[in-house]
């Protein structure tokens, strides 16, 4: 880097500063939750540049939001994407990036180990509207790289996978893809931005739920889409048009739960690293999948395209959906939830949870054993943790 040139901001400073406006209304420090549902103009000539794209500002709070912008610039800069558009779930943002650039005759090649609701809109949805959907071994890189040779159009991956902690080698796919001219979706809600960035690796569009680690708190439901401006521009016409905005009192939420990215997921990260480790000793556990256990299928992949491991591991237990039952009550410090992500523990079997869609027929051919819980690490002391694992272990 040359004398003249600017010093980039790293992450975890753009995570407290990125995308907040300066300087703000009233001298505020913080970003205002502007509630407004219309925004009002004197002059004809310039609401009418707003409103067809001509001019910065806002019109209808379905279309753009002060507050919005705000999250969405800061979640575009931690990922080095051209444009950005968020939606008011995870899913919403999802379906809004498949269904604004997919229609019939198109074709999609996916991985078996997606999200249960992206699971669903392949299997369930897409079909309906004579969209071809072939879904590949996730560790299988030849069999992805050889269905996606056969045409495609749309490449989408998830790595690490929910609830399975796959993962898959993006720069290899992601070069397969475009070699196709296919659009590569990157679903990156369990490694955050933090640590791994799918957009310098090759893909054309990220997508997170920024429910999870984003927002970090359980209390705001948010999704975000960040990528190629041309790709952003049509997926933000589908989601203005169809409705599913972000609220802003959740993307307030969201900012303020952003500040502390960094911090969360170096916490979450080291706590799920020793739990892993500790689970792999124990006898009444089948199987640990965490990617930064050297015993993981795809260790060495996860080392070459991650600065970290994340906060999110799985793990199997004997006797299935029965003991897994017993099990969860026991534990004192962990929430019984469908979420992840947050500063607290939380654990729950995908039946309940990331695949409470699927019959277990369907999670059975999705390689998700009925005895498998997911563990995510909240920010409490890891010796804390591992004594509350080991004492509901002993009850089983």
């Amino acid at each position: 880097m040359s004398h003249d040139e600017p010093r980039q901001d790293a992450p975890d400073t753009v995570a407290v500063w990125g995308g907040e406006p300066h300087p703000m209304a009233d001298r505020a420090t913080q970003v205002p939750v502007v509630h407004s549902v219309s925004f009002g103009y004197d002059d004809f000539d310039e609401w009418y540049g707003v409103a067809v794209g001509e001019r910065p500002g806002h019109i209808y709070g379905r279309n753009s939001n002060p507050t919005v912008d705000a999250f969405e610039e800061k979640v575009r800069l931690l990922e080095g994407g051209e444009a950005v558009t968020s939606a008011a779930t995870g899913m919403a943002a999802i379906s809004s990036s498949l269904y604004a650039l997919l229609a019939p005759g198109k074709r999609v090649v996916s991985i078996t180990d997606t999200y249960g609701g992206t699971s669903k809109i392949f299997t369930e949805f897409l079909p309906r509207y004579d969209v071809d959907v072939e879904l590949c071994d996730t560790t299988d890189a030849d069999a992805i790289e050889a269905a996606v040779a056969e045409g495609c159009d749309l490449l989408y991956l998830e790595t690490p996978t929910n609830p399975t902690l796959k993962i898959v080698d993006l720069e290899r796919l992601t070069a397969a893809g475009h070699a196709q001219g296919a659009v590569v979706v990157v679903d990156n809600t369990f490694a955050t931005p933090i640590n791994q960035t799918p957009l310098a690796l090759g893909a054309d569009l990220v997508v997170h739920s920024a429910t999870k680690f984003l927002g970090g708190h359980a209390d705001a439901l948010g999704g975000v889409v960040v990528g190629r401006d041309d790709l952003i521009e049509r997926i933000y016409h589908y989601r203005e048009i169809n409705g599913a905005t972000l609220h802003p009192e959740a993307a307030y939420l969201l900012l303020r739960g952003m500040k502390t990215l960094h911090l969360r997921v170096e916490r979450q990260q080291a706590n799920a690293q020793r739990i892993a480790e500790f689970l792999e000793e124990q006898p009444q556990v089948t199987v640990v999948n965490y990617p930064g256990l050297p015993s993981h299928p795809q260790h060495e992949v996860a080392r070459k395209q991650m600065r970290g491991f994340g906060g999110m591991l799985s793990f199997g237990l004997e006797g299935g959906l029965d003991t897994v039952a017993r099990f969860f009550p026991q534990l004192r410090l962990s929430h019984a939830a469908a979420n992840l992500g947050s500063v607290e523990t939380i654990v729950a079997p995908p039946a309940t949870a990331s695949h409470v869609e699927c019959t277990p027929e369907e999670r059975a051919a999705l390689g998700i054993p009925e005895g498998l819980l997911r563990y995510s690490a909240g920010i409490e002391d890891v010796e804390d943790l591992l004594a509350d694992l080991r004492q509901a272990l002993a009850t089983i």
